[in-house]
């Protein structure tokens, strides 16, 4: 049996570390390149979180044009066929927003790694400094928009009962009391709950045990439609994850508020 198959979406460092150096396995690291290159899971290769985005201003957390993200994934040895385990440095925003960016493609067999560098480094787990530059692959994806939320789909959702929305901002941004974009506020009936609340800080930034208990007491559950957003989905990036690894219907909102926020006729409420 291939112990590469059926791997949980949620993977524990001590469940990673048995595998390391398998054929079938690709390790992305989303950290800060200064500590990639210090240390890193063994046969982890670095991305840049920028390559994931348009970069256009006003919504530059937008997802790129297809051509960049396929010169991304080639830079990585990507193949559909292989595992791939993302971690980060930050408890989860950019390794969330690339398992999103695999969902996009409609790339299945991936897997975060539970608390990302904080578990790997403070627990002690095998770590290297070696750069690794795979050989580029030749690759053709498609987008699914299945969880892509786009700003029309939704206005469209924004009567439905079955639809609810998590803004994974700070509560100042949600209350319209800190702004970065135009206009301030939140979309109308999202329910906030910030990124970083989602994480175990006793547990080196795990995702919570309890999580989907305090997303139940918000209403944001299994039988609803669950769209997410930050300023730029790279916060919401972990939203997200967290919303699919407790089996949640769940698009993202790439746009989100540095879209929403800069248009002028959004409605918003503060």
């Amino acid at each position: 049996m291939n112990p590469i198959e059926d791997l949980p979406l949620i993977l524990e460092a001590e469940q990673l570390v048995p595998l390391l150096g398998h054929e079938d396995l690709l390790i992305v690291d989303l950290c800060n390149p200064r500590l990639y290159n210090q240390s890193h899971v063994p046969g982890a290769i670095h991305v840049a979180p920028q390559s994931m985005v348009s970069g256009v201003q006003p919504a530059a957390g937008k997802l790129p044009p297809i051509e960049q993200l396929e010169q991304m994934l080639a830079n990585i040895g990507y193949s559909e066929d292989k595992h791939i385990v993302v971690y980060d440095d930050e408890g989860g925003g950019w390794a969330g927003r690339f398992i999103w960016t695999l969902d996009v493609i409609g790339h299945k067999k991936c897997s975060y790694l539970n608390g990302g560098a904080h578990v790997w480094l403070k627990e002690n787990h095998p770590t290297e400094s070696t750069i690794n530059r795979p050989e580029p692959t030749q690759i053709n994806i498609q987008i699914d928009d299945s969880v892509l939320a786009s700003k029309d789909f939704i206005i469209n959702s924004l009567e439905d009962p079955d639809t609810v929305i998590w803004d994974a901002r700070s509560a100042g941004e949600y209350r319209g009391e800190k702004v970065f974009s135009q206009r301030a506020g939140h979309i109308p009936g999202a329910v906030n709950l910030e990124w970083t609340l989602a994480m175990d800080h006793e547990r080196n930034l795990r995702i919570r045990s309890d999580i989907a208990d305090i997303l139940e007491q918000l209403g944001i559950t299994r039988d609803k439609n669950v769209i997410t957003h930050c300023q730029s989905h790279h916060r919401s990036g972990f939203t997200y994850l967290v919303g699919k690894s407790l089996g949640f219907s769940i698009r993202a909102y790439d746009g989100s508020w540095s879209e929403w926020g800069n248009l002028p006729d959004t409605p918003i409420e503060v």
